[in-house]
């Protein structure tokens, strides 16, 4: 099996909530077995902030969740690793480890204080994603389905002096959940390459959390990559044609387009977290959310599938991890 990575996944809310139950090595209990199932060597753990803790607890939310990973790593020392570097994520893999690699969904913990990012960058956190759906100190996230609102905006000027130094610092910036304005803002402030690290094709299923064919172009020439999501409303307008077929018609789409290499998996596991689901993260009023990748430990059926559909032992190696490899080594100190 290939070296797996996956480019976005959300455990870390369910980790420390649980370890705030009494629970310990909730990863080796819960996550370990599927991730090895699965092949998936390298998580890029989201530290996303329900809205109802914002913002007074945002900071607060988001430490307790790195802190949360540092603990079940010195819990689970022969399953677990915290990743800061291509180097840790090698080591992670030849020791037979999970390696995770810390990623902001969203500046909400910052609030509007540049000189928390710092913070963040020594604990572990290499991805830097400016917004989720929703607006805060650095631009206007992308809705899920169509609101009422008055005109968006793009990326502030804090969020201008954010990036420039998330890239000095060396953070990958992450688009995903930016809405068009900030996105093609993001185009002329960044000097690197960025990624969108769980979006698909706008042409192929509607949701504005998708990515137009022009932004695909545009993350290409920055020599970024985008990752693939596995939920149904991103992947196909209709629940019926929201299945791993349609997923890998988004690859394909991206590699007619700008090639091979600018495509990667992000799949944004759900189902897991839906528990905890509140009125105000409810991304459809209409339709329910699936996985359209039932857990990691089907992500085998991933690589079967682009075997299936011609892609070569070289190409699939890029996209279930090389080509966020290449990201990682050319932005992260």
């Amino acid at each position: 099996m290939t070296h797996v990575i996956d480019a976005h996944f959300d455990l870390l809310m369910d980790v420390a909530i649980q370890r705030e139950l009494g629970r310990k090595q909730v990863i080796a209990a819960d996550y370990w077995p599927d991730f090895i199932a699965g092949g998936v060597q390298t998580v890029v753990s989201a530290i996303y902030i329900d809205s109802k803790f914002l913002p007074e607890m945002g900071l607060r939310k988001a430490l307790q969740q790195i802190s949360a990973l540092h603990a079940e790593a010195d819990e689970s020392a022969d399953k677990v690793m915290v990743c800061k570097s291509v180097a840790d994520i090698e080591t992670a893999k030849k020791a037979g480890k999970v390696g995770f690699v810390l990623s902001l969904e969203g500046a909400e913990p910052l609030y509007n204080d540049l000189s928390m990012l710092r913070v963040f960058y020594e604990l572990g956190v290499r991805f830097l994603g400016l917004v989720w759906s929703r607006r805060n100190f650095v631009g206007d996230g992308s809705h899920f389905t169509s609101v009422r609102e008055g005109r968006k905006g793009g990326i502030t000027e804090f969020g201008v002096r954010l990036i420039e130094e998330a890239e000095a610092m060396g953070m990958i910036i992450d688009v995903s959940h930016l809405n068009d304005e900030g996105f093609w803002d993001v185009v002329e402030i960044a000097k690197k390459p960025i990624i969108a690290s769980h979006s698909n094709c706008r042409k192929l299923a509607s949701s504005m959390r998708n990515l137009t064919d022009e932004q695909i172009k545009a993350i290409a020439a920055t020599n970024g990559v985008i990752g693939m999501n596995g939920v149904n409303i991103f992947v196909a307008d209709q629940d019926e044609q929201s299945d791993l077929g349609h997923l890998l018609n988004h690859v394909d789409h991206i590699a007619k387009l700008v090639g091979v290499e600018h495509v990667g998996i992000g799949l944004d596991i759900i189902e897991p977290f839906m528990k905890y689901e509140s009125p105000d993260a409810l991304t459809s009023l209409t339709r329910k959310d699936f996985d359209v990748v039932k857990g990691h430990i089907q992500v085998p059926e991933i690589v079967r599938g682009l075997a299936s559909r011609g892609y070569t032992d070289e190409a699939i190696e890029l996209i279930m991890a090389k080509n966020f490899l290449r990201v990682y080594r050319e932005v992260w100190k």
